[in-house]
This record gives C-alpha cells, sequence and structure tokens, in this order.
C-alpha cells in the first residue's frame, strides 16, 4: 500500500493555521484589555495674608464655614497668615482597551489626606450613552466638577460653596449621560447618588428624633447646550436640577435642642462665552462665566425638652427656606502667558432662613464678594496667581449699625498661588 503524505499535511496545516487563528485573536483580545496608567501630581503653595478682618461667614451660611475657609476640590483650608501648603493631588487614570476608563484622585495637604474621586466610565456604549460609576464630582452647574487647578481664581466660587459645601456636590452613585447626535454639542445627564455627605444641602444629623432614610436619596440632572460659533467664539449653556429626599440639621444650645428634618431641592443656570484671538500663550483670549443656583428646603420643627434622667421631643410648625446665589467672572489674556481675571459675587439674595428663640423665618442680608487675579503662565503646567478679595457678609445677627462709619463685615484678604502639574494630565473640559 502506497502512502500519502496529502491527508496528514492538509491536517496539520489546518491544525497551524486554526492555532495561528485562535492565537491571534488572544493578541487581538489582550492588546483590546491592555491598561494604560498615566499618573499625575499637582502641588500648590499659597501664601495668605489678611489684610482686613471682617465678618468669618455670610448671614445665614454659618454652618461649617467658620474662619476664612476656601474649598479646593474637596478640602476646607482655614489659611494661617503666612506660607501654606495648599491642595495637591495625585491622580492615577487608566485606560481598559476601549472598554472603560478608570480614575483614583487623591487630594491632600500637610494635615490630612482624603479620596476625592474613585470612579470607572464607559466607553463603548452605543447611541451616545455614558455611564459613569464611583464616587465623583457632579456634573451640574460649571464650575462644580472642575478642580482647583481648572479654575481661573484662588478659591471657589461662593454659590458652590456654600450651597454644596467645601468639596461642591461631590458624592458616591451613578451618572448616565447622552451625547445627542446633533450638529451642536447637546449633553443630557441623571445622577443618582447617596445623598450621605456633610455638606448643605444633603446633610443630616443622626440626633434628630427622626430615622434616616436609606440611600440613595439624592438625584439630579443636568443639561449642556454648545452652538457652533466658528473657529474663534465658543459657547456653553447648562440647566441643572436636583433633589434630596432627606435634609436635617440641629442646633444644640445645651439644656434643649432645635431640629428641622425635611426635603430640599435646588436648580441653576450656567454660561461660558470664550473667544480665542489666534494669538501666542492666551494672549487676546476673553473668557466670560456665570452661575445662578436656588435651594429651597422644605422642613419640620422639632424641639428637645431635657429633665433630669431623660428628655422627650415636640414636634412643632413646618417651615421653609429659601436661599440663593451667583457669580460672574472675566479672564482676559492681556499678554503672551498673562492674564488678568475679575469676579463679583453675590450670596443670598434671596436668604430666608429659620432662626430660633423665637423659632421663625429670617429674611437676612445679601453677602458680596469682588476678586481680581494676575496670573502668569511661564510654561502650560506652572501658573503663579496672585488675588485680591474684597469680602462685605452680612452678619446673622443686628449687627448693621456701625459706629464711626465702620462696617465690620468687610474683610480684604490677599493671595499668592503657586500650582505645578507634574506628570501625564489629561486635557481641560470647556
Amino acid at each position: 500500500m502506497k502512502f500519502s503524505p496529502t491527508p496528514i499535511a492538509a491536517t496539520l496545516a489546518a491544525l497551524a493555521f486554526s492555532t495561528s487563528v485562535l492565537a491571534q485573536s488572544a493578541s487581538q483580545e489582550r492588546s483590546a484589555l491592555n491598561v494604560d496608567i498615566d499618573i499625575s501630581l499637582i502641588l500648590e503653595g499659597v501664601y495668605y495674608n489678611q489684610i482686613d478682618e471682617g465678618n468669618a461667614s455670610p448671614a445665614g451660611f454659618g454652618g461649617g464655614h467658620d474662619d476664612h475657609d476656601h474649598g479646593h476640590g474637596g478640602h476646607d483650608h482655614g489659611f494661617d497668615d503666612g506660607f501654606n501648603m495648599g491642595h495637591s493631588e495625585l491622580a492615577l487614570q487608566a485606560r481598559l482597551g476601549d472598554f472603560m476608563d478608570g480614575t483614583l484622585l487623591i487630594g491632600f495637604d500637610d494635615s490630612d489626606f482624603d479620596v476625592e474621586e474613585a470612579y470607572l466610565t464607559t466607553r463603548s456604549l452605543p447611541a451616545g450613552l455614558q455611564v459613569k460609576a464611583g464616587k465623583f464630582l457632579s456634573d451640574i452647574g460649571y464650575i462644580n466638577s472642575k478642580h482647583g487647578h481648572d479654575w481661573d481664581f484662588v478659591d471657589r466660587p461662593m454659590v458652590n460653596e456654600y450651597l454644596f459645601g467645601e468639596h461642591g456636590l461631590q458624592d458616591t452613585g451613578v451618572q448616565v449621560n447622552w451625547l445627542a447626535p446633533t450638529a451642536s454639542y447637546t449633553r443630557l445627564g441623571v445622577e443618582l447618588l447617596q445623598g450621605d455627605q456633610d455638606n448643605t444641602v444633603s446633610q443630616f444629623n443622626d440626633e434628630l428624633p427622626v430615622s434616616e432614610s436609606s440611600g440613595p436619596r439624592m438625584m439630579t440632572a443636568f443639561a449642556k447646550f454648545g452652538p457652533d460659533l466658528g473657529a474663534q467664539h465658543a459657547a456653553q449653556y447648562g440647566l441643572s436640577a436636583g433633589y434630596v429626599n432627606q435634609y436635617g440639621r440641629l442646633d444644640d444650645h445645651g439644656h434643649h435642642a432645635h431640629g428641622l428634618e425635611g426635603d430640599a431641592w435646588f436648580a441653576g443656570l450656567d454660561a461660558v462665552y470664550k473667544y480665542d484671538a489666534g494669538k501666542s500663550y492666551g494672549h487676546g483670549n476673553w473668557k466670560l462665566a456665570s452661575e445662578y443656583v436656588y435651594m429651597r428646603r422644605d422642613l419640620t420643627e422639632y424641639v428637645e425638652h431635657a429633665h433630669d434622667d431623660h428628655s422627650h421631643w415636640d414636634k412643632r410648625d413646618n417651615h421653609s427656606e429659601r436661599q440663593d446665589g451667583l457669580y460672574l467672572e472675566a479672564v482676559y489674556g492681556i499678554a503672551p502667558r498673562w492674564e488678568v481675571g475679575l469676579r463679583a459675587e453675590a450670596l443670598g439674595l434671596t436668604n430666608d432662613v429659620v432662626g430660633s428663640h423665637p423659632t421663625a423665618v429670617n429674611s437676612l442680608k445679601t453677602s458680596y464678594r469682588q476678586s481680581a487675579q494676575l496670573t502668569f503662565r511661564p510654561i502650560e503646567p506652572v501658573f503663579l496667581r496672585a488675588q485680591l478679595s474684597r469680602n462685605d457678609f452680612a452678619a446673622d445677627g443686628h449687627d448693621d449699625d456701625h459706629e464711626h462709619d465702620h462696617n465690620p463685615g468687610r474683610g480684604l484678604e490677599f493671595m499668592l498661588q503657586l500650582n505645578v502639574a507634574l506628570g501625564a494630565h489629561g486635557a481641560h473640559s470647556f
């Protein structure tokens, strides 16, 4: 019998081909799931000088804002006169092929550190959908989702700091957003958040005589629209809103306490315009940004009556609190690598807050702040910024009759900020 190698050769060839295909497929899968990690470090130092001392906090917004604190992307910095370590960040960003991104951002200063953001973001969902899950800064408004090195001033605008806390609105949850297939940029999103952050919109004191509801307790929604204005002009307009189903705070007087518990909602508008002069290093560029937020809290009052060995709570009246705030800022490139900025702010244009003894809704006065800054950027990831701010904070009490024409609410402060970004750093958002 004659031996023929053809069937064996064909079999071996087929086996080799299938093995090659499988190996190539596995290699492609490993390549698709290859993880690329970028690490960046942002270091900040601030020189602070309180030239004139004014009221420590705006009327109606005293809780959690004692001293001259400045929100820097998730930390409360009560600067001492002189040199201070500002808010620094260590960021790790990883991409798992075309499947998802992961972000971890740790903020720190000379006394503590905090996980500011830790989330995953999908990259390949159909129809323009994207999901973000973890701990993150909410995309409501304009300034809220930006970290300190992306701001145009040393400190966060008051409306964001005092309505949402030193962190801004930062929470754990899920965001779903949709990029519409339109000629103009249109992005819609909703967020479901735990709602247990210690800030003015979702705070809850567990000593209240009401059980804390289970999370998630907060829902937000936002819409952003950017028309096509040509090569030199750009704009973005935004709407945002949110609802938290439980809010509660406690005012303890020692012998008794007043508690307020209920729900809260807010709504906001924001607008940004940018002009690119086409010159080198930002010379001639313009930027205008403004934001307004209104917040309402519908609350039930509880009063504690303490006795020798026990205490009890009485449920009293219902009250509604209303507060708002806005800012308008402008930045102009006066020369290559040099820019100047002006910002005007008002907090509590509507400022109806529940007070005790007697319990009533008090209409408090508006607080104001004006700031001017000068920034120099020797190279792109480094900037040196000088800022002068005049604070005119209204008092919570009846301190409006000032002797010798002196207003104790007015303060003046100077800050000099150095911010350096090291390592890979993603592009800034609009």
